[in-house]
């Protein structure tokens, strides 16, 4: 199934509720790259509440006095967030993205928030995220077997003299080590749950009730690995490698019907409104889009994976705000290179300059964002909606299980 749009239920406006102790709990493993890490800092959180269909999701963010809001009833075990796995863990908030300048979220956040208001039960979430790993080596699941290098790549090591032997040997030791490593941390934080969850009941035991995945960059730009990556079927390996990890990860963390949520790439947005400027970027994201979103359509996998479009979240006017500051530079330095004006005097003449490309209004929404595109430009707009729609998959698969 292919989630879109959809029509969620209406949600209190905080994460507390009443749980019994007899309810089990309930277990929900992130995993994937540095879009699951997340790069949206907490200062673009405003202009969520600047469009009227993001609003009352920014009101589940904060508190009245517009603090983050912390959930009483889900926690969080994370690692990866600052490219080691150095573990983070504690009532879920803000400040489990990525770590660096800043605070920052991923989906994590807004996922935890929306999944407990339609559970209204207990939930501990691990996170396992790393930037810039690959589905085809780092993440490699068992039953995909060994790492085998193309005609293609073989013969470009040749002609950089390398050793293939050794080449060899290095990818053997790198495929499904970031695999390892999620399992080695769920399996770590499962066996003491309460290290991390101290209002754990054993005696209710705990159930792993979703997966979600959100990775795809690594693979989509690697060249060598699917060279006909341009071309129909060019990615198909990774509809393969996929499908193949959904498997493994079930029965690694024995439960064969978990429901798994794929977040399909998006960054950019919807590839049939790209402009001139991306138009040869179209083939490649739109087939590897389509790779990523195929094992949900599987027979064996109906009902219980879904793929959700992160590119319908993207927000086309802070993109399109943020390409004029091209603009805005290209005017700075040409100011700089002008040595009859003092430094005083350019700063006056680039505020104007600016002051004329942007409203106030689009000055406030450039807020927004505050990392790359190919970061969901760091808004944590784009990234609570994310968050939410993974939530909203993730429940629908687990109401049509009862």
């Amino acid at each position: 199934m292919i989630f879109r749009f959809m029509t969620f239920i209406t949600f209190s406006l905080v994460c507390v509720s009443h749980v019994s102790a007899k309810e089990p709990l309930k277990v929900f493993i992130l995993v994937g790259q540095s879009n699951m890490q997340g790069h949206a800092d907490i200062s673009t959180f405003d202009h969520l509440g600047m469009d009227p269909r993001t609003a009352p999701i920014l009101k589940e963010m904060r508190n009245a006095d517009g603090s983050p809001t912390v959930c009483d009833k889900v926690w969080i075990s994370s690692i990866g967030n600052g490219g080691t796995e150095e573990e983070y863990h504690g009532k879920l908030t803000v400040g489990y993205g990525a770590k660096g300048r800043g605070t920052k979220i991923g989906p994590e956040f807004t996922f935890g928030i929306f999944m407990q208001q339609q559970l209204d039960e207990p939930i501990l979430i691990i996170k396992t995220a790393w930037g810039g790993k690959s589905l085809h080596t780092d993440f490699r699941s068992p039953s995909s077997g060994p790492y085998e290098f193309n005609a293609g790549q073989l013969e470009g090591l040749k002609k950089k003299g390398n050793d293939i032997d050794q080449a060899r040997a290095d990818r053997a030791e790198a495929t499904g080590h970031y695999y390892r490593l999620m399992l080695e941390h769920v399996n770590k934080v499962l066996k003491d749950i309460k290290s991390v969850y101290p209002e754990y009941e054993p005696e209710a035991g705990y159930e792993i009730a979703g997966f979600a995945w959100f990775q795809g960059w690594n693979d989509m730009v690697a060249r060598d690995v699917y060279p006909n990556r341009d071309k129909a079927g060019g990615y198909d390996l990774y509809i393969g490698l996929l499908s193949q990890f959904i498997r493994d990860v079930r029965k690694d963390l024995a439960a064969p019907q978990m429901p798994f949520v794929i977040g399909v790439m998006g960054a950019g947005g919807p590839v049939s409104k790209y402009g001139p400027e991306k138009q040869r970027y179209s083939n490649v994201h739109s087939g590897f889009r389509k790779a990523m979103a195929a094992p949900a359509a599987i027979p064996e996998f109906k009902g219980n994976v879904a793929a959700v479009l992160t590119e319908n979240y993207w927000d086309a006017e802070l993109d399109e705000l943020k390409a004029r500051g091209g603009k805005v530079k290209a005017k700075s330095q040409e100011l700089n290179k002008d040595t009859s004006l003092s430094r005083k005097q350019r700063e006056e003449a680039l505020a104007k300059f600016r002051a004329e490309l942007y409203t106030p209004r689009e000055l406030e929404v450039l807020k927004g964002s505050s990392n790359a595109a190919y970061h969901y430009n760091g808004s944590a707009k784009i990234m609570a909606q994310i968050g939410k729609g993974f939530a909203e998959a993730m429940a629908m698969m687990n109401a049509s299980a009862k």
